[in-house]
């Protein structure tokens, strides 16, 4: 499983644009880690959600379209000086090719951005690279980086791997001092993750995975539970509560509560102060208390047979949705659209999301855009991470895929806040915004924990969920970690 990003090729075909209008206007003209349970939810000033004019709106799509004009013309002083000679700055912008490279679903293609920004900018031919899964697209782009060569002029990396690339942001263009402003742009803990100690901005954010649960209407009613999202939110307060209806619906039904362990385990552990890393980047999985209380409330799950056992992404995973194989699933945004695909038009209203994450907010997945220092068209690959990840297009690529913004503007939009799933049935723009709102800081991701988590806590997990002891597992765990980090 991937931190945050539809990465198997199966379900990315499966996935179909999910949000649609809900009221007025057409659905065209409507686009263009979290705190432990004791935290106080951090506000978001930039962070915080509400009904604002479009007027703000476009002030910051502004900056995007201002990268656009300094990138393809330049300011008079470069036009004077201009190799042609032409003092009059009108010369054409040179032609150019800008690769892109992502994994999984961005919703670019989607959303037909790439087509869009070349028509904005006739001199620009976009290339973008087929994505692969999250695993060997970050595997491929570390390899690259160490050989000093072969990347594209846009990258795209993930929250999971962030850490790691940090370690090499002398590989990238500083966005802080090359690009647009960015100054109240994002989410104050997105721009901060992408940030080094010493101030250069390595990528600008994308999307994030505000985290909500999702469940099976029908499984539900089925089991005497309450089928309303008002009234499901209130079985989810905590993750006591969480398994204790989960106990609860096995009794009644003899059928697994949720999908899969690993899926549980990582979306806990992202709520965490602290995960696999501290601030100082020292790995501390076997001394976070907090790691082994996740450990033993998620394998005390399976041995009450609330896990289906299923991999995500497997056609197995897939086939769930649809044939009940599981009641619950940690849900952030971009899963709606992964349900959708999966379950089918056939089950459309079966599945709905409630406005809550047991013990506080939650965040799985986003990623972010950069630019490689050994581009050759480093400008104007600044200037379409810029434009890609301005507002306007951040809620396109929503409506497309799912992938919820991260730009303040963004999330404040009237565009966003009233967008419904016609699938769910469901007002889901505000109600992403408000699990958005319910995060506090990003949890500190050192270089190895999407390895950690890929290699050693997944793998453990699987193989409790196949008999191993849950004790054992944990030295599994543990010991796959100290492999990683040797």
């Amino acid at each position: 499983m991937g931190y945050g990003r539809l990465t198997s090729p199966d379900a990315r075909e499966k996935v179909q644009p999910q949000v649609r209008e809900r009221s007025r206007t057409s659905f065209q003209h409507r686009c263009g880690s979290a705190p432990a349970p004791a935290r106080r939810p951090r506000s978001l000033r930039r962070s915080t959600i509400v009904n604002r004019t479009s007027r703000t709106f476009a002030t910051v799509a502004g900056i995007a379209g201002l990268a656009l004009v300094l990138a393809a013309c330049g300011d008079d002083a470069d036009s004077s000086s201009s190799a042609d000679g032409d003092p009059s700055g009108s010369a054409e912008p040179e032609e150019v090719t800008l690769s892109v490279a992502t994994f999984g679903t961005f919703g670019y293609e989607e959303a037909g951005l790439f087509e869009e920004y070349e028509q904005l900018n006739p001199h620009v031919t976009i290339e973008a690279i087929p994505p692969l899964d999250g695993g060997p697209y970050h595997e491929d782009l570390f390899t690259k980086l160490a050989a000093g060569g072969g990347l594209a002029d846009v990258v795209a990396f993930e929250e999971g791997h962030i850490g790691r690339v940090l370690q090499q942001a002398d590989k990238f263009v500083d966005l802080g001092a090359d690009g647009p402003d960015t100054d109240g742009r994002w989410l104050d803990w997105k721009t901060s993750r992408a940030t080094t100690p010493d101030g250069r901005l390595i990528g600008y954010g994308t999307d994030i995975g505000p985290l909500a649960i999702c469940y099976n209407k029908e499984l539900f009613a089925a089991a005497g539970l309450p089928t309303e999202p008002e009234e499901v939110a209130g079985l989810f307060t905590t993750w006591e509560d969480y398994f204790s209806a989960g106990r609860d619906y096995v009794a009644a039904t003899g059928k697994p509560w949720f999908d899969s362990s690993t899926q549980m385990f990582n979306a806990m552990v992202n709520q965490l102060p602290e995960g696999f890393t501290n601030e100082d980047n020292e790995i501390i999985v076997d001394s976070n208390p907090a790691i082994r209380e996740v450990w033993d409330q998620v394998t005390t799950a399976i041995e009450e047979g609330q896990s289906a056992k299923l991999a995500a992404w497997s056609p197995e995973w897939n086939q769930g949705f649809a044939n009940g194989g599981f009641a619950t699933q940690a849900c952030p945004s971009w899963m709606l659209g992964v349900i959708e695909g999966a379950a089918g038009p056939d089950n459309a209203g079966t599945w709905a999301v409630a406005d809550v994450f047991p013990d506080g907010g939650g965040n799985w997945g986003g990623a972010w855009l950069g630019v490689p220092l050994e581009s050759d068209a480093r400008e104007e690959a600044v200037a379409l991470a810029a434009w890609l990840t301005a507002p306007e297009q951040q809620i396109k690529a929503f409506n497309s895929a799912g992938t919820f913004p991260s730009q303040v503007d963004a999330l404040n939009s009237p565009d966003l806040l009233e967008s419904t799933n016609e699938y769910f049935g469901q007002e889901v723009g505000s109600l992403f915004a408000a699990r958005a709102e319910a995060n506090g800081e990003a949890q500190h991701k050192g270089p190895f924990d999407g390895a950690i988590q890929e290699n050693a806590s997944s793998p453990a997990l699987q193989a409790v969920e196949g008999g191993t002891s849950a004790e054992d597992g944990w030295q599994q765990f543990l010991d796959e970690t100290a492999r990683i980090v040797e």
